[in-house]
């Protein structure tokens, strides 16, 4: 985690408000209340720790709501109890740096708190015990930890990969796949040991059996090499869904909404028909082959596409009984996994990796199918830039337990984008803020996260950066804290408007796509029923709401309401608290985010949670 003084913390606030590494007190607040964020911020695995901040609050009195700080009149007394209580409270000690510092001439104290080693947690209360008494930090909130939440930290050495699949045997092995394997293995180490062994030695050193019964196949043994039948019968959602969406967003053409290829077969095998597929469908101009990865090359480089398949098989949570998504749009590709990044967003791109299954990584990193070092989303960014293409961006989810990976297929910087951006020469821009500009024209919007990720840069120099554009009229900024999000400004339109691109030749589809969609997160819209019957329909729901009392405490009719309204139609987070005559923010707190969580809704725009668009669906597959 970076080194920041109180200040810094201070200016991070007033651009992204509190998050997963950040918390507030003002002084007011219980002591327990700020001992729960050290507990939390101790615990959370791959968090890297946080700060905490004493003397601030949040002015809600202003227009715009702003933190403040305010004084601390003895913080000597203060900083002696905080450490009598890390020292005592838990069930081990806790020792968080702090140091007093002034914020407009107030005292305050910060706080940073390290994340504990894994065998020492979890730190929890001791007048409490577990689980209730220990706390993790999921987005900027405390949470008590459930039976479920124990798992995280008391694992023994058979990870999730290890689960055996009872009643499967060894026939469901498809032998085409260990084929593969071998080719693959033999390529990289034509005297490996395990090319001598025969299938049954060969599964049971890759740790592909049941080890107290090794007629039994584990779970990693049939995901890599377990056949098509086998996986259907024992886990039928475990599949790849490759989907190919005209346009730059979700079911944008209702007469022309998406075709899939539903994919399901040993990973060992799969990943490269996944990677045909993408490639058919890929416009004129783009190609595969690793002779094009070079600075010259009009192509998406084949070692990109392939780091990014390889790393969502090899650290999805399979554990989540729904699909990986491969989402092709006209402009980009989004990889949509189960299961949110153990590692820190802040994280990304650094060497080493953290994964949920280390027997299914270890095949994928003896195959060189995967970089062996954890620095897969650095060699990405690499390979992009020497091809002239924006660079990745990932977005980490952990309230909806999701990982997305996101490929743009703009050839950066070519003559075409050369020429457009003279416009703005004056300005001296660098190749960061340039970035900037063509990802907005791409996509439509940009907040600081996804721009952290193209740059490298951290949130403070991305925030100064974004801003610049801004003064430059360049972007419009939208939302506040940590929802700021940037549209095109002004100037930035006009020089959209005059941009004539010609239309991207898309004339290429995927074979066999007759397969209708199955198992969507996002689900089409119902654009079978005529306007009208829709309008009858969301009339018969504002009577309902009408009839609701006025202090109606049955959140389960009012959730009911809710799916009844995203039925028709997207519906934003705007017209639906218009419906209920109650605060924006009130709903999305009290309902809208917990029924994201529970599966209940699902977002319009995937790619970007911040989209100045988004709305909110029915998930008709809950």
């Amino acid at each position: 985690m970076n080194e920041y003084s109180a200040s810094e913390l201070f200016e991070l606030l007033n651009l992204q408000d509190e998050c997963d590494w950040l918390e507030v007190k003002g002084g007011h607040e219980s002591s327990h209340s700020v001992m729960e964020t050290v507990c939390s911020f101790s615990n959370e695995p791959g968090l890297g720790g946080g700060y905490i901040l004493l003397g601030v609050s949040e002015d809600k009195s202003a227009l715009f709501p702003q933190y403040k700080s305010v004084h601390i009149a003895d913080p000597d007394k203060v900083q002696r109890d905080f450490i009598s209580q890390c020292s005592s409270m838990f069930n081990i000690p806790v020792r968080p740096k702090v140091s007093v510092e002034r914020i407009h001439g107030d005292t305050v104290i910060k706080i940073r708190v390290e994340e504990l080693a894994a065998n020492q947690k979890p730190v929890y209360f001791k007048s409490d015990g577990l689980p209730s008494g220990a706390y993790r930090r999921i987005g900027s909130t405390d949470q008590h930890c459930t039976e479920d939440d124990m798992r995280v930290f008391y694992t023994d050495s058979k990870s999730y990969d290890q689960t055996p699949v009872l009643g499967s045997s060894i026939s469901d092995i498809d032998s085409m796949a260990i084929k593969k394997y071998r080719n693959l293995r033999e390529k990289i180490n034509p005297s490996a040991e395990e090319l001598t062994y025969d299938d049954f030695e060969l599964l049971e050193s890759l740790g592909c059996l049941n080890k107290l019964n090794k007629s039994e196949l584990n779970l990693a043994g049939l995901i890599l090499f377990g056949s098509t039948k086998a996986l259907r019968a024992y886990y039928p959602m475990l599949r790849i869904d490759y989907i190919r969406v005209p346009g730059t967003s979700w079911v944008q053409d209702p007469d022309d909404r998406f075709t899939t290829i539903d994919m399901r077969g040993p990973l060992i095998t799969v990943i490269f028909r996944l990677m045909d597929a993408i490639n058919a469908d890929l416009p004129k101009g783009f190609l595969l082959e690793d002779g094009f990865i070079q600075a010259s090359s009009s192509g998406l480089p084949s070692k990109v596409l392939r780091e990014a398949i390889v790393n969502a098989m090899m650290h999805r949570s399979y554990r989540e009984h729904r699909p990986t998504q491969v989402i092709r749009y006209d402009n980009r590709i989004e990889i949509v996994n189960p299961g949110y990044s153990l590692k820190s967003e802040e994280r990304f791109g650094d060497p080493g990796s953290e994964t949920r299954n280390p027997f299914v990584a270890s095949v994928f990193h003896e195959t060189n199918l995967a970089e062996t070092k954890g620095s897969g989303i650095r060699a990405m960014r690499k390979l992009m830039k020497q091809a002239h293409l924006a660079p990745p961006t990932f977005d980490s989810d952990r309230n909806n337990n999701q990982f997305v990976s996101r490929l743009l297929l703009h050839h950066f910087l070519d003559e075409k984008d050369l020429t457009w951006l003279k416009q703005f020469d004056d300005l001296a821009l660098t190749d960061a803020q340039k970035q900037a500009l063509i990802f907005v024209r791409e996509v439509g919007a940009i907040d600081n996260q996804t721009y952290r990720q193209m740059t490298d840069f951290d949130t403070l120099k991305a925030s100064n950066e974004l801003k610049i554009l801004k003064s430059y009229d360049l972007l419009l900024p939208k939302g506040k804290g940590k929802g700021t999000y940037y549209l095109a400004g002004k100037g930035l339109e006009r020089a959209i408007e005059n941009l004539s691109t010609p239309p991207k030749d898309l004339s290429a589809l995927p074979v066999d796509l007759s397969t209708p969609p199955l198992d969507l997160s996002a689900p089409p819209l119902n654009l079978s029923t005529p306007p009208i019957e829709i309008e009858a329909l969301l009339q018969t729901i504002v009577q309902k709401i009408a009839e609701l009392n006025k202090r109606e405490h049955d959140s389960l009719k009012i959730r009911g309401i809710i799916v009844e309204l995203c039925s028709l139609k997207p519906m934003k987070a705007s017209e639906i608290s218009g419906y209920f005559k109650k605060g924006e923010d009130y709903m999305k707190r009290k309902y809208l985010s917990e029924m994201i969580k529970a599966k209940e809704l699902t977002y319009l725009h995937h790619e970007m949670l911040n989209h100045p668009e988004q709305a909110y669906l029915a998930n008709k597959n809950n």
